[in-house]
């Protein structure tokens, strides 16, 4: 079948957008990325006196190369190579175009950085002085709540690997005594289960309990609503107080981030036996390939196997 009629580069940049949102769920973050990215293209074809409909794999590999020049990372000109290739295909699959000039170009070759973990040492003081804070004694009300709600995220974070943007929406309704598992509506609108230990339960618990006296926050809809403003807490709040935490328990502030504890929850769990899809599937990434930044701990677990249980081990 023939190439449909010269439709200009803004419309077919739009039917790309109501595809990824009709069919895929795209965020609006992810659309917004997307959108940008490829705007970007059609401007410097533009400047070519090239379009997205006439452009060639050469077009777009001086595209590419001209990105490194503006300063972007390999791994942001992996990123926007992404971006081209899935919309290419998108057009040639719809029939925009006869060919896709994108499924030859090569990204540039990219050194994973190994994830930046906190030891289960670190992880279990911070805890510990989570809840001493918590406890500690003639606190005033608001402060002891804070307190309470903080310790409550770190565990719940800890507990479940989950994404700070997925931590701080989530709904009152998450907090269901009985439960033993948690719904999480993370990117393009997927809900996952991932299961709630006795610890996470345990602070969501006496927090609630501490939250229910303030009579402002009886009806709130978030679990953890923001006590200064309306809505829920934000993730620069929370990151701003978990890094206070982490300077009053003696760690390294700048090294504690929520990412860092979701990184520790995936670090561990594989440390620990856990298989690589399972951990796929509680950190809600779309790809296994996004999980194997991990893959260094299963590297150091399958030495230390080897020099522990071999029979020609040296002792």
């Amino acid at each position: 079948m023939a190439p449909k009629g010269k439709i200009s580069d803004r419309s077919l940049i739009e039917l790309f957008l109501d595809m990824v949102a009709a069919e895929r769920g795209g965020a609006r973050n992810t659309l917004a990325a997307y959108a940008s990215d490829l705007n970007d293209l059609s401007a410097a074809l533009a400047a070519r006196g090239r379009s997205i409909g006439e452009a060639g794999t050469d077009d777009l590999r001086s595209y590419l190369s001209t990105l490194s020049g503006r300063g972007f990372a390999a791994s942001s000109v992996g990123r926007r190579l992404s971006s081209i290739r899935q919309f290419f295909r998108f057009l040639y699959r719809e029939d925009h175009r006869g060919d896709d000039p994108s499924a030859v170009l090569q990204g540039p070759r990219q050194v994973r950085p190994v994830p930046q973990v906190l030891s289960i040492s670190q992880v279990d003081h911070l805890l510990i002085c989570a809840r001493a804070q918590m406890n500690r004694q003639a606190q005033p009300g608001v402060e002891r709540l804070r307190a309470a709600r903080l310790h409550a995220m770190i565990e719940l974070l800890y507990a479940t690997g989950l994404r700070v943007s997925e931590l701080v929406a989530l709904p009152a309704s998450a907090a269901n005594p009985g439960a033993q598992m948690l719904t999480v509506r993370g990117k393009g609108g997927k809900e996952r289960l991932v299961p709630l230990n006795e610890a996470a339960r345990k602070a969501i618990q006496e927090y609630l309990g501490l939250l229910s006296t303030a009579p402002r926050y009886r009806r709130t809809k978030w679990l953890f609503p923001s006590f200064g403003a309306q809505g829920h807490m934000t993730r620069q709040h929370f990151a701003r107080e978990l890094k206070g935490l982490a300077a009053a328990a003696g760690l390294r502030a700048r090294n504690v981030t929520p990412h860092v504890l979701r990184h520790a929850f995936a670090s561990h769990l594989l440390h620990n036996g856990a298989d690589l899809r399972v951990v796929q599937v509680l950190l809600g990434h779309a790809d296994i390939s996004t999980t194997q930044i991990y893959t260094h701990v299963l590297d150091e677990r399958l030495k230390s196997l080897v020099r522990d249980l071999h029979p020609l081990a040296e002792e």
